[in-house]
């Protein structure tokens, strides 16, 4: 098995209702598809969104980079020397992690279409059953609760809250929230790097006072802070989650050393795929880190490779935050795993499974 060449497309996906952090507000999905064709007509896929406050990718910057840079070192090869592809396409330029996630996938799901395999089986094996949180976006206090209290009744028992704009009413919302549903979910908060070190111990441990027991908070300060990370991890009992701070290994190995945090969270499109991403989980579990598993706002395509990965290293990834699917107003893609609510399964089929997907808008090549 080939491959032959690299095609391009749009996919447009409507959200349910906005998304909204302390760093953006987006109403749909809106994200580059990546088709790896073969000599035997199988395809591949993979996807990537432009998030250019936190990766630095944008869609014309994923494109260009996988048409002149990767794609150029992929065509012709053979799909089975999968550890040689992913180190030419982590070699090809430096960061663009999110272009090199979409090729990355497309590879990972052509490697077990080739052994007639689900991706999970491939990569270890294990139970193809898993649990999402949901995001709960920033807004108004009465909107937050209510769409609080509506995650809960449709089966999700871990909110991801958003916080990070104005730390006074970050202390009330989660307040309100956790008078609301704590006794029937778990709370995460994640403040999209929106408070000071000073700020985020001063807010956990008001909330800490008022005997609010967080699952945890996810990166509190700037991504480039770590020595603010720490600061903030020595000074509360919440167990702090470093996001934007760890893209690579090598920072997971720093952070580590530094006590920075206490969880890691991997997310595909920061890590450059899989191949990274598996060496973050390895890592973490021989430290006795606990990782969780996260996305962007992604389709079923790519979040259906980082639920394979979950499965596969559960050991190390405890936390699933793959809510992206269900923000969507619907699925776009046919096959492929499984998005009912809060419960993920995946399907015994190759690869990532997927046979077809609607709505997208062919690029040229």
């Amino acid at each position: 098995m080939k491959i032959t060449r690299i095609e391009f497309a749009m996919l447009r996906v409507p959200l349910k209702t906005p998304f909204k952090t302390a760093l953006r507000s987006v109403s749909q999905v809106e994200d580059v598809v990546v088709m790896v064709h073969t000599d035997t007509g199988h395809v591949g896929y993979g996807e990537a969104p432009a998030t250019a406050v936190i990766t630095g990718d944008t869609h014309g910057s994923i494109i260009d980079a996988i048409r002149f840079h990767i794609a150029p070192r992929l065509i012709g090869r053979e799909i089975a020397d999968l550890n040689r592809n992913t180190r030419l396409v982590q070699s090809a330029m430096e960061k663009n992690t999110s272009a090199k996630a979409a090729v990355e996938i497309a590879l990972y799901d052509l490697f077990g279409q080739l052994f007639d395999a689900p991706l999970y089986k491939v990569l270890g094996g294990g139970d193809p059953v898993i649990t999402t949180d949901i995001t709960i976006s920033v807004d108004t206090i009465d909107k937050m609760v209510a769409d609080s209290i509506s995650a809960v009744d449709r089966g999700f028992d871990s909110l991801k809250i958003k916080v990070g704009k104005e730390i006074g009413v970050d202390i009330e919302r989660t307040k309100a929230i956790h008078a609301a549903v704590a006794d029937r979910a778990l709370l995460r908060l994640d403040a999209n790097q929106g408070w000071t070190a000073k700020q985020a111990v001063h807010a956990i441990r008001a909330l800490e006072d008022a005997g609010i027991q967080l699952e945890l908070v996810e990166q509190p300060v700037k991504a480039n802070d770590l020595e603010g990370m720490r600061y903030v991890t020595e000074r509360v009992t919440t167990p702090i989650m470093a996001d934007e701070s760890v893209f690579g290994p090598a920072q997971v190995i720093e952070l580590i050393r530094m006590r920075a945090a206490d969880i890691i969270n991997i997310k595909l499109m920061k890590t450059g795929g899989l191949s990274n991403a598996i060496k973050i989980a390895d890592i973490a579990s021989l430290h006795g880190v606990d990782c969780m598993i996260g996305c962007m706002l992604e389709s079923s395509i790519s979040v259906a490779a980082a639920v394979h990965l979950a499965v596969a290293k559960a050991d190390a990834i405890t936390k699933v935050d793959l809510d992206g699917p269900s923000l969507s107003q619907f699925n776009p893609v046919e096959g492929g795993v499984n998005f009912n609510e809060s419960e993920i399964s995946i399907p015994d089929a190759p690869g990532l499974g997927i046979r077809n997907i609607r709505g997208l808008e062919p690029l040229a090549a």
